[in-house]
């Protein structure tokens, strides 16, 4: 693999002496000489930090030569983190240059980076599809859309883990269906009724109620006045005849 032009690495490795390269490598000489003379001069830190964060992501079924190339990382650097060079009698690295660890440890395990088949946590799948079922949309529909037998949709929406493939599809059909009246596409008035019935009895927050920026947070909690979480928010869960939600709730005993 060619290393961009104007880094150290391809300096050092693949002994390029254009005049990008050859600055970059001045650069670089020049940080270290200053931080030596300052008595910060840091070349390695310990490695296990970043491999135990290698593995992690690892479990979360991402190939380790997929996590270098993400990182921006040499496979080399994190086979030898990982495993050593067995061949030459080395074990896994105990040391790691300091800009190695920042970049495999910001590698998050997350997105279409993951395998489909690697589970993660549903808060923003359950928070969805009940949204979808608040709206009108029966339960039967939106399994049938996702491609799953409506006793598994039905496990999916109480569930606290959920494949990455569900997730994704879960995601793909809010966003495909938040704005439509299911009654525009073939839903009948009772099941729209019944659906959402269903939900206020379960005290499922509708579409309206969740932030594009905290609807997947397990911290995060819907609200339904605009005053949630304060003793003014219970009150206007009562005026408006809204199930009051636990924010509400413990704002009015407090």
């Amino acid at each position: 693999m060619s290393r961009e032009h104007g880094t150290r690495a391809r300096y050092v490795v693949e002994r390029c002496r254009c005049e990008p390269c050859t600055t970059a490598n001045r650069a670089a000489e020049n940080d270290r000489y200053r931080q030596q003379a300052y008595g910060r001069w840091q070349p390695y830190v310990d490695a296990r930090p970043a491999r135990d964060h290698v593995r992690m992501l690892m479990d979360y079924g991402l190939g380790w030569k997929r996590i270098a190339e993400m990182a921006g990382v040499g496979r080399g650097t994190v086979e030898k983190l990982l495993y050593g060079a067995a061949h030459r009698g080395m074990e896994p690295s105990k040391g790691v240059r300091p800009e190695t660890a920042k970049r495999l440890l910001a590698v998050r395990p997350e997105g279409e980076r993951l395998g489909g088949a690697v589970c993660v946590d549903a808060t923003g799948t359950r928070r969805r599809l009940q949204a979808l079922v608040a709206a009108g949309w029966p339960q039967a529909q939106l399994a049938d859309r996702l491609g799953m037998e409506p006793a598994n949709f039905g496990r999916t929406l109480r569930s606290a883990r959920v494949q990455t493939a569900t997730e994704r599809a879960a995601r793909k059909l809010y966003d495909d269906l938040w704005r439509t009246d299911p009654r525009d596409h073939g839903v009948i008035n009772q099941a729209y009724s019944r659906a959402r019935s269903y939900a206020i009895a379960h005290r499922w927050p509708p579409v309206g109620e969740w932030d594009d920026d905290t609807i997947d947070d397990p911290a995060a909690f819907p609200d339904w006045t605009g005053q949630c979480g304060t003793p003014a928010g219970y009150r206007a869960h009562s005026r408006h005849r809204i199930p009051h939600c636990d924010p509400c709730r413990q704002a009015e005993a407090a």
